[in-house]
């Protein structure tokens, strides 16, 4: 389980993470949303260890992650799929795909996952020997979250996922992430699509300039006035 309290981030002078606090339970997905500025994004990069925490508590299982490094942070079972995909654009889509698996070192396991992404992203197999960068957008973030899984994560964080994707895409991408939900795995989302993010997901918190400022099952706040006014359009 994570565990985030009193999570207070700055960007120079400007303080962009006011208290933060929330709560992971394993197995489940757990979303983010709000404005752009709200802090969705910088939670995330804190919690994976991008960027230091002025003040507050990061807790994973219990153990302190404030002193590990990013790549402690993959070690310890959270791994993060970036807004903007992040792919290497001259390497192939299966040499990113072990990059993915830097941290690894069980071929069999690796080889196991790789078939899985394959079968998750069918088009990743087709594309395997493709430079990344000559791939579409929506190939590209199919190969970002493909990318995330290799590491074998037990909670991954996804930022983004369906940011300017075709409303087909955008489906694809809500049915990937219950599929990993599915297999076990804990979601943190951070997401502008605020209703399939929503319906997605078992708890949801609200964001607004730095500071949680509601919460509840993603169900409950679908119906929630103040999140239909402010994110759904109703």
């Amino acid at each position: 389980m994570l565990k985030v309290s009193d999570l207070h981030v700055y960007y120079g002078g400007i303080h962009a993470l006011k208290g933060v606090n929330l709560t992971v339970p394993r197995g489940k997905i757990v979303t983010l949303i709000g404005a752009n500025g709200a802090g969705k994004s910088s939670t995330l990069r804190a919690i994976a260890g991008l960027i230091k925490n002025k003040k507050g508590a990061i807790t994973y299982n219990d153990r302190d992650l404030s002193h590990l490094d990013p790549v402690g942070i993959v070690k310890s079972g959270i791994v993060m799929s970036p807004e903007g995909r992040r792919i290497f654009p001259h390497l192939s889509v299966l040499e990113n795909l072990h990059l993915g698996a830097y941290s690894r070192s069980d071929k069999a396991g690796i080889a196991r996952d790789l078939e899985w992404v394959f079968e998750l992203f069918p088009r990743m197999r087709e594309r395997r020997e493709q430079k990344g960068g000559t791939l579409s957008g929506g190939e590209q973030q199919m190969l970002a979250v493909g990318r995330a899984l290799m590491s074998a994560p037990e909670m991954v964080m996804l930022d983004e996922p369906s940011l300017g994707l075709a409303p087909l895409l955008v489906r694809d991408v809500f049915e990937i992430i219950k599929v990993i939900n599915e297999k076990g795995m804990t979601v943190l989302l951070v997401e502008q699509n605020a209703f399939a993010a929503l319906k997605v997901a078992h708890h949801a918190y609200v964001l607004e300039t730095g500071s949680v400022v509601l919460e509840g099952p993603g169900e409950e706040l679908l119906r929630d006035e103040r999140v239909c006014k402010a994110y759904l359009g109703g």
